[in-house]
Formats: C-alpha cells, structure tokens, sequence
C-alpha cells in the first residue's frame, strides 16, 4: 500500500486520541497530517491541505460532517465515516450502502476501512444525500435506497420496488416499469431493513411492498395476487402473519 495522508475529525478529544494512536501504530503507511474537533476547525485543516483519507465524525459539537462536505463539494478525498452506536445512524449507513466504522470499533474494521478507502472506493453524491436525508429525519420513512449489483450502485425510490426474491446469496429486485436488477446482498439483509417500511417476508424466498398486494388466495397452500399480475406464495408459517398485516395496511 502507497503512503496515504490523513485527516481526523471528531468532536471526542478522547475517541480522536484513541484513533490517531491506532493508525500511527498499526497503519505505519499513513501519515496524520491534521486533527480536528469541530466543522470550523475541520474547514480551516481542508482550506489548506486535501488529505487522501478524511475520518469523518457524523455528529459534530457545532453541525455534521455532512455540513463540511456542503462546504467542500468537490474534495477529493476518500472519506471513511465514524459513528457511534446508534441504530437510526446505522440504518441510514445501510440504506445508503455506504461503509462506516462503527464505535468501538475493531483492529480489522478499520483495517477493512483504510484498504478500501485506499482503492478510492467512495460513495457517489446521491448516496451521501440518502445518509444526510435519513440521518437528519430519523423518524421519517426513508424514500429511497442504494443497492450493490456487481458492477454498479443503483439508487431507486422504495415506491417503485415490487417485491425481492432471494436468489442464494443474492437477491432479485423487480420494479415497477417492470425491470429488475440483481444485488449482491441476501433477501434477509433486505428483510431486516424494510420490515418497518409496508414489505412483508412473505416466504423464505420471497419479500413483497404490501402496496402493490392485490389479494391473498387462500387455496393452493396460499399466495399472493400482485398488482403486476404476478404471484408470490406465502409459507404457512408465514400465513397468519400475512393475513393480519393485510387488515393493517
């Protein structure tokens, strides 16, 4: 790995420390060229130098990290973004499928950080304004998300999905102008972060927007009518579930 730069910025004089002692320790090919407590502080470090890597601290004692990139819309460097436990926080990471280090985080997760960061992996401006939207309206219903096909990131409006079925590892996303794409992410991973967005796990293998549910049949082991005229069955572990969020929607 080449010599990269770095700047740090968090607003914890202790988690800052505790950072810049990890890299200089065990990341001897980084050199720390500023640290920063505040967007002010961290404004005045990007005034002056472009480091490879940025550490960005979302939550900052006078705004977000988000309002330095607003600030520096064309920089150049690859931003590897540190955030706390906080579930509002992660789930925006996820929506966005944008990379993050979780506090505390580990030797290998910022091991994992830094060697993506140093093939100039980073996340494109839609991504970044699906994490600035989630995480400054945690209570509002994200409208969109980024998915990972093999050779791209799409970003599509939750509206428009249909239903996903897993496909092994993979999952098939079919959408409303009748497309679909495949994304490398398992049908569980989409289960857990849309549960609480109008998509029912319907099946092991299948995941349905409860808006475009037509009718449920009850005979033939039970499936689902969509509005697209396809159908998706319902395990029968999974029937009651169904049929109670049906009178809910």
């Amino acid at each position: 790995m080449k010599n990269l730069t770095a700047i740090l910025v968090d607003d914890i004089p202790a988690a800052l420390q505790l950072l810049a002692s990890d890299i200089q320790q065990k990341h001897a090919s980084i050199s720390i060229i500023g640290q920063a407590k505040s967007v002010v502080e961290a404004a005045k470090l990007l005034q002056k130098e472009e480091p490879d890597i940025l550490f960005l601290d979302i939550m900052l004692g006078d705004g977000t990290g988000f309002d330095l990139l607003e600030i520096f819309p064309n920089l150049r460097s690859n931003i590897i973004f540190v955030t706390a436990s906080d579930e509002y926080a992660i789930k925006a990471f996820k929506f966005a499928a944008i990379d993050y280090i979780l506090k505390p985080y580990s030797d290998k997760d910022l091991q994992l950080a830094i060697q993506k960061a140093s093939l100039k992996i980073k996340p494109d401006k839609e991504q970044l304004r699906i994490l600035k939207d989630a995480i400054s309206l945690p209570n509002q219903r994200p409208q969109k998300i980024s998915l990972h096909t093999l050779d791209k990131i799409i970003v599509v409006d939750l509206n428009d999905i249909i239903r996903c079925k897993s496909d092994n590892n993979y999952t098939e996303f079919f959408f409303s102008d009748k497309t679909k794409i495949l994304v490398t992410k398992t049908l569980k991973t989409f289960s857990n972060l849309l549960k609480r967005h109008q998509f029912l796990r319907v099946h092991q293998s299948h995941l349905v927007n409860s808006k475009y549910i037509k009718e449920f049949i009850k005979s033939d082991g039970g499936y689902l009518v969509l509005k697209d005229k396809s159908t998706v069955p319902v395990s029968i572990r999974k029937r009651t579930e169904v049929m109670e969020a049906l009178h809910t929607i």
